[in-house]
């Protein structure tokens, strides 16, 4: 139904088993430090031979992920088939408002990646969404837990989220997030706890090839 270009550069062909989920090494997913990134290969080249899915049928959609602003305007001067989504990070402390905007400008849809800020990933020294403060106020005023109203959050903006769980309860208390609505004067709460935070970041696994 969508396939997606993950990043906005492309990778050197690493020989894989297709019948085996995962790797034994997962360091081969960082490219090797940025070694395995092939700078020839344009994002033009890679949308086209997307597009050409779309043609022979194999894929409905295409869409992008990790697009800035730039890039994605620069994609679109020339695209015959539009990106339907642009998949990226977005959470309380990164909230991409800009990007939203642009997105929505040019009819493009948004998924939020990490809505709740990646808390069975992140360093231990790194910031706690789940357990900011005036969000756990704010949940407990509502009747909801953090995750819940951050996802709530995400949905009101016009944005798809792809949270994680292998737990039933947790997973039915994800889709309960749907029912939650913030008031005007919440999301301006949520809009003062944007810090520009990316748990993502490809500079650590890239070096100076990293965009």
């Amino acid at each position: 139904d969508l396939y997606l270009i993950h990043w906005p550069i492309a990778f050197k062909y690493v020989d894989i088993d297709p019948n085996k989920r995962g790797y034994d090494n997962e360091d081969i997913d960082n490219s090797n430090g940025g070694e395995l990134i092939d700078p020839t290969v344009s994002v033009a080249e890679t949308w086209s031979a997307m597009e050409d899915l779309v043609d022979k049928g194999l894929v409905r959609h295409i869409g992008v992920s990790n697009f800035p602003v730039s890039l994605l305007h620069e994609l679109m001067t020339s695209c015959r088939v539009k990106p339907a989504v642009n998949q990226v990070e977005i959470h309380p402390y990164l909230q991409q408002t800009k990007l939203l905007n642009y997105c929505a400008a040019r009819g493009v849809h948004v998924q939020a990646y990490s809505p709740l800020g990646t808390p069975g990933y992140k360093e231990n020294d790194e910031p706690s969404i789940l357990d900011d403060p005036v969000l756990k106020d704010m949940a407990k005023k509502k009747a909801v837990t953090v995750g819940q109203l951050a996802l709530a959050w995400s949905l009101q903006r016009g944005c798809s989220v792809t949270p994680k769980s292998v737990s039933d309860h947790r997973q039915k208390e994800n889709l309960a997030s749907a029912k939650v609505s913030l008031t005007d004067e919440e999301m301006q709460e949520f809009a003062q706890l944007d810090r520009g935070y990316r748990f993502f970041r490809p500079e650590d696994w890239w070096g100076a090839m990293a965009l």
